[in-house]
């Protein structure tokens, strides 16, 4: 089954984000890239992702915030705390969230990757919901792209990056990718 012809997912809420462009021509989607965001850093709930990925964030509401000033960033699609997953940018574009990087010998992970942004941070543990609701997006992305690797910001910008982190349980997530978001 190919993904929908406007790339947007059914159930995903729609925030439609600027910062995207088109992906090369004739370049396979065939990488996840898993994330972690929290604005402020190590604090959950609130607008401030969705502020960020369209340019709308007051750098002046926290002291944090100024280092993002005129920063223009995206994802595909985000995974709050509870579950609900936000789509950003169609999944055919190419969404700014990988930056500088690179997998198995190919520069440009934003090329030919999905970002995905849990909501969390390195060292919280991610809910239950979030596993499952990646889970259940990976597989339906697997069906419409020649997914080969899902893997972190970590392994594909190693010396800038570490999301999303010690705290996300890689076995817990394969677990359920494999059993179809059946298993604990």
């Amino acid at each position: 089954m190919p993904p929908p012809g406007d790339g947007w997912l059914d159930g995903a809420r729609r925030v439609p984000s600027p910062n995207f462009d088109e992906r090369p021509e004739g370049v396979a989607v065939d990488l996840i890239v898993l994330h972690n965001i929290s604005l402020p850093p190590g604090q959950f709930g609130g607008a401030a992702i969705e502020s960020l990925f369209t340019n709308t964030l007051d750098c002046s509401a926290h002291p944090f915030y100024g280092q993002l000033a005129g920063v223009r960033v995206s994802a595909h699609l985000l995974i709050r705390r509870d579950g609900e997953l936000v789509q950003f940018v169609p999944l055919h574009r190419r969404a700014w969230h990988a930056g500088a990087s690179r997998w198995n010998g190919r520069e440009r992970c934003n090329d030919f990757s999905i970002g995905i942004e849990l909501e969390g941070a390195d060292d919280v543990p991610y809910a239950a919901a979030q596993y499952a609701c990646a889970a259940r997006t990976v597989r339906t992305l697997q069906a419409w792209f020649p997914i080969a690797d899902v893997v972190g910001h970590s392994d594909v910008a190693p010396d800038r990056k570490t999301d999303p982190g010690p705290a996300f349980d890689w076995i817990r997530f394969r677990r359920l990718l494999a059993s179809g978001g059946t298993a604990a």
